[in-house]
């Protein structure tokens, strides 16, 4: 019983930040006009008096079959087919003149339908009652506009009447609001999960996210530490030896080769310093962007890859990194372990979700649980994303992310 008009869609939320009305979990509400609602409200009435007159009458019949034990599973039964029933007609008014749309899957407890028909009877026939009010107070409106015609009423009289009829209308109109927000409220409650239930799969959520974050951050860690301790560190290492050999030459010539092999060997450590530090944070990302920071993905890989952006404008600085990132890990990947010979690279910004997708035409067969695959899930889970991973054995391998930009 919403007052609003127009044709608004509004979506209650999920688990996941984002709208569920992908997935079925949430109640999807239009806005409709306010006659067809209000077809609906004096339709919720005459529900509500047939919910009444329904457990006024199968309570009292089957009333003894339901205490006794022997008996009550099969009275209950017969109850509950005729709530469903009910139910199901209730959840069709809501759909018909206030445009909810449910998800279909859910299905109610035996405890809540009886709940939610309880509490439905109680408000609509009270509806029905602030209604009859209401009719009673516009009759009443016709009558004092009919004595001001004949002059019947003197100035006095017609301002009391007025005033009292003013605050009448507005308890009237405020009840019918509070009624409908009632009606509105345990409907969701039954034809879907309640907003309590959402809340709650929301903390699980955000709950599971930080955890995942937490230990993707410490496989980054650990990653970073390989790369350093065996890598760079080893390099230094030789490096230092070939110093050393150097100074101790007995010949120029000797020195002067071993500079050179040192020489040689320093340009391979700044350059594989540099790649690490790539991988930790790339610093064009926040001084060029994200185009120019995804070509440098490019021309350090080893195979050819075609990148493909349709951004049209700034992103959300978090968005950003967690889009390089994905390409960053994908690209590498394809070219350590799926044995691809292209790469494409296609990052487009429809409405207010990027997405990033990244094709190979390598062997397939990659491990969405591996740990490279997981961090770049948390990473995009972190932001309320999704991540996919389609890789069939014999490839190709297609990567796809979406991230809201919120």
């Amino acid at each position: 019983m919403q007052g609003d008009s127009g044709t608004t869609a509004h979506h209650l939320p999920g688990a996941s930040g984002q709208d569920d009305s992908g997935g079925g979990d949430a109640a999807v509400i239009l806005s409709v006009s306010w006659p067809r609602q209000s077809v609906g409200t004096f339709l919720g009435c005459v529900t509500a008096l047939l919910g009444f007159l329904y457990f006024l009458v199968v309570g009292t019949a089957l009333g003894p079959f339901l205490l006794w034990p022997l008996t009550r599973t099969s009275a209950l039964s017969i109850v509950m087919t005729g709530a469903r029933r009910l139910t199901t007609l209730e959840r069709m008014r809501r759909a018909a003149f206030f445009g909810d749309g449910f998800p279909e899957h859910y299905k109610a407890s035996d405890q809540r339908i009886l709940r939610y028909l309880a509490v439905r009877s109680y408000s609509g026939l009270l509806c029905g009652v602030v209604l009859g009010l209401l009719g009673v107070g516009i009759v009443l409106a016709g009558l004092l506009v009919r004595g001001m015609v004949r002059g019947s009423l003197r100035w006095d009289e017609l301002l009391m009447q007025v005033l009292l009829g003013g605050v009448l209308l507005f308890l009237d109109v405020q009840g019918l609001r509070s009624l409908a927000a009632l009606d509105a409220r345990i409907a969701r409650g039954c034809f879907g999960p309640s907003e309590r239930e959402l809340l709650e799969r929301r903390v699980r959520a955000l709950a599971t996210s930080r955890a995942a974050v937490v230990q993707a951050v410490d496989a980054e860690r650990r990653r970073i530490e390989r790369d350093l301790h065996d890598g760079i560190q080893q390099r230094l290492v030789a490096l230092g030896m070939l110093l050393g050999r150097a100074r101790r030459g007995r010949s120029p010539e000797q020195a002067d080769a071993l500079l050179r092999q040192a020489h040689e060997e320093s340009r391979d450590i700044l350059a594989e310093l540099r790649e690490v530090t790539w991988r930790i944070y790339p610093s064009a990302l926040d001084s060029l962007g994200l185009e120019e920071a995804l070509g440098g993905v490019s021309e350090r890989c080893s195979i050819p890859v075609r990148t493909d952006i349709d951004v049209g404008g700034p992103l959300p600085q978090p968005v950003e990194t967690a889009a390089y990132f994905v390409v960053s890990e994908s690209v590498t990947n394809a070219a350590k372990h799926s044995g691809a010979t292209a790469v494409s690279v296609r990052v487009v910004l429809r409405g207010r979700v990027l997405t990033v997708q990244v094709r190979d035409n390598g062997k397939g067969g990659a491990n969405p649980a591996g740990s490279g695959l997981s961090g770049l899930r948390s990473r995009t889970a972190a932001l309320d994303g999704v991540l996919s991973v389609e890789s069939p054995e014999g490839g190709p391998t297609t990567i796809t992310a979406e991230l809201p930009c919120t």
